[in-house]
């Protein structure tokens, strides 16, 4: 197993990308906190990561919460031991509006979702990477960290500074044998861009083939959505011994729709 033992944190384990990279990892031996808002779906997750073979911490956590973070963090080391993987892939869609349309605690609350709760995630857990000279930080960013993505300013800023900041930290932490790399999905079958989908159409008037069509599959080289189990995939391989020398990267996975 390419994790066996490794205590990994998931953020956003509750569905979709998160509970993929979740399981993947728990199927590859690591041993795993869930970290999200909603209990309910972090059980369901924690389930599929005993089905998996592996051990499961579930951490019902708001991830713009200093002192929850800390705990989650703090619980983490207590039952499994030192953190060696941290996935930063809790996030929101945000507003659907044009710039002048989106209140400024849409945007202050997508930031902090966004950018901020990666930034206290990576905040608590290195220390003890630094310490031990050891650890994974995978960020999880978007097709909107590299193109413009119309009516979605807070959100594509956000996953756009994502990529500064993993840079910037590779290079801060890159002495203590740290790795920190950050993940472009393109869009990915699913709830979420379904609601992305339908709110586009809300607002456009367009239908949501039309707005699929138009929006990611026509550039798409390989014209189709990503699936979770792709992104997972990926998150092993840099969490693994065979991505030792990965760091600093924004890897795409988006079935060619972005290219650079």
């Amino acid at each position: 197993m390419k994790l066996q033992r490794r205590v990994a944190i998931v953020t956003g384990g509750s569905r979709g990308i998160g509970r993929a990279i979740a399981v993947e990892f728990a199927r590859e031996g690591a041993l795993v906190t869930l970290a999200a808002r909603s209990e309910e779906e972090l059980q369901e997750t924690a389930q599929q990561v005993r089905e998996a073979g592996s051990e499961a911490l579930v951490m019902k956590t708001d991830l713009i919460n200093v002192e929850e973070i800390e705990s989650m963090v703090s619980a983490t080391q207590n039952t499994f031991g030192p953190v060696d993987i941290l996935v930063n892939n809790a996030g929101i869609a945000g507003p659907t509006a044009l710039c002048e349309d989106v209140t400024v605690d849409d945007w202050d609350y997508t930031m902090a979702v966004n950018v901020r709760a990666p930034f206290l995630c990576c905040r608590a857990v290195l220390p003890e990477m630094k310490r031990r000279n050891s650890g994974r930080i995978i960020n999880i960013g978007s097709v909107s960290s590299k193109r413009p993505l119309v009516q979605r300013s807070p959100y594509t800023t956000g996953k756009m500074a994502l990529i500064g900041f993993t840079r910037t930290l590779a290079a801060e932490v890159g002495s203590h044998g740290i790795t920190v790399n950050i993940i472009c999905p393109g869009p990915v079958s699913g709830i979420r861009i379904e609601s992305v989908l339908a709110n586009l159409a809300q607002v456009t008037g367009e239908t949501r083939d039309e707005i699929a069509e138009k929006m990611f599959l026509q550039d798409s080289a390989l014209h189709r959505f990503v699936e979770a189990e792709d992104v997972a995939n990926l998150a092993v391989f840099l969490a693994s011994e065979a991505g030792r020398n990965m760091t600093g990267q924004d890897i795409n996975v988006t079935a060619g729709l972005i290219m650079y």
